[in-house]
């Protein structure tokens, strides 16, 4: 069988469809539901189980309220070592908002 490779810190940047994970969530759900698939979404590509969002992304989801997020979201995912060393994980995910005028051809950058 395939060895496990051990995991290094790492840069992405991701297009979110947050419209098309939010399709039939009722209003008052929507921007914690978001915030939500946000952290699960960097869990399974960064295969951490810690995530840190950042405030700037926090902002940007709950900027219209509650019920009116936006269709889409550009982000950047970093995978980095956690300098705690009580903490029982190594690495820790950290998603931050970019901010894009368009998100027309945009593909997923490898950093």
């Amino acid at each position: 069988m395939g060895k496990k490779t051990e995991l290094q810190p790492a840069c992405r940047d991701y297009t979110l469809n947050l419209h098309k994970r939010l399709q039939g969530i009722q209003f008052k759900k929507r921007a914690p539901r978001a915030i939500r698939n946000i952290r699960r979404f960097a869990t399974k590509e960064m295969h951490t189980q810690e995530v840190r969002i950042d405030p700037q992304l926090n902002r940007m989801v709950w900027a219209t309220g509650i019920r009116n997020i936006p269709r889409k979201i550009r982000v950047r995912v970093t995978r980095k070592r956690n300098e705690d060393e009580d903490s029982k994980e190594k690495f820790f995910s950290l998603v931050q908002y970019v901010e894009v005028d368009s998100f027309e051809e945009l593909q997923t950058q490898k950093a």
